[in-house]
């Protein structure tokens, strides 16, 4: 490969659990009418992947079982053990991107001994700041996952970004603060074009179509300006991955042996447009 070549990667995703009976109503900060009345809109949980000949990258880590039961959510898989399905082990991971710290994003972190955590620092300073003190705030924290990335700290585990960073050749993060003051998205070069994995920047690909956000947020503006700087990154729609649409796992291509996995860096099998007119949800 050529010095000037920009290097191209996989980018995979697990569907590993899902909250099933969810009212579409809860996913929208406002109802403009983007979904039909008494209908549900489930929101799926992923973890990303992204690999090469040279490296390989995981983007979150999920969350385990008790968690599951104690949230009413439902497990598929063990996000950590589904990485056999690649040839990996925990132990052999040397980075991992959180793209920020809510508990079905930060879990199992102490199940990475040997990688390298990466975090914007913004979102360590939130969540071991006086925003937890509120209820309402720290709810979709996980006192064990902050204690754990804590720890890393102090053993040079934990990774602290400050604005943009590249964490692999090629492979950059970029703060998109309004879901949480250190939320982070992860742009990719694929064979085809640049992919960003968007995470809880944007829920579901409605909420970053419609402008109309998910109800858990920090602050509104910084959100609403976030969908410009994803779509800046990206090099289309269908380029930019959300953090918890059941449509992801459905509209690209599975991986041959491991069909938990679905391949992000090849185009998807259908439109977006024909995707939500599918859902049934979203007018």
């Amino acid at each position: 490969m050529a010095e000037d070549t920009p290097p191209v990667y996989e980018v995979l995703a697990l569907r590993f659990g899902t909250h099933a009976d969810r009212p579409a109503r809860d996913n929208f900060l406002v109802d403009e009418g983007q979904f039909t009345p008494g209908s549900d809109m489930p929101m799926d949980f992923y973890l990303w992947v992204i690999r090469s000949d040279r490296h390989f990258l995981l983007v979150d880590t999920g969350f385990n079982g008790e968690m599951a039961r104690r949230r009413g959510r439902t497990l598929f898989r063990d996000p950590v053990d589904a990485l056999a399905d690649l040839g990996v082990a925990a132990e052999d991971v040397s980075d991992v991107v959180i793209t920020h710290m809510h508990y079905d994003h930060a879990g199992n972190l102490d199940r990475f001994p040997h990688a390298r955590i990466h975090l914007q620092e913004d979102e360590l300073r939130f969540c071991t700041g006086p925003a937890m003190r509120h209820h309402v705030v720290r709810k979709p924290f996980e006192p064990v996952n902050v204690k754990t990335a804590v720890q890393g700290l102090f053993e040079d585990q934990l990774v602290l970004h400050r604005g943009e960073a590249e964490i692999i050749p090629g492979v950059t993060v970029h703060p998109v603060p309004g879901h949480t003051p250190g939320t982070q998205v992860v742009r990719v070069p694929t064979a085809r074009g640049w992919v960003v994995l968007a995470s809880d920047a944007t829920h579901l690909w409605a909420n970053i179509r419609l402008r109309s956000p998910f109800p858990i947020l920090d602050h509104l503006t910084p959100m609403l300006e976030g969908y410009e700087r994803i779509e800046a990154l990206a090099d289309g729609d269908d380029h930019i991955i959300p953090g918890h649409d059941p449509q992801v796992a459905l509209r690209f291509p599975a991986l041959p042996g491991a069909s938990d996995w679905v391949r992000l860096h090849e185009p998807a099998l259908d439109s977006l447009e024909a995707a939500a007119a599918g859902a049934g949800a979203v007018r």
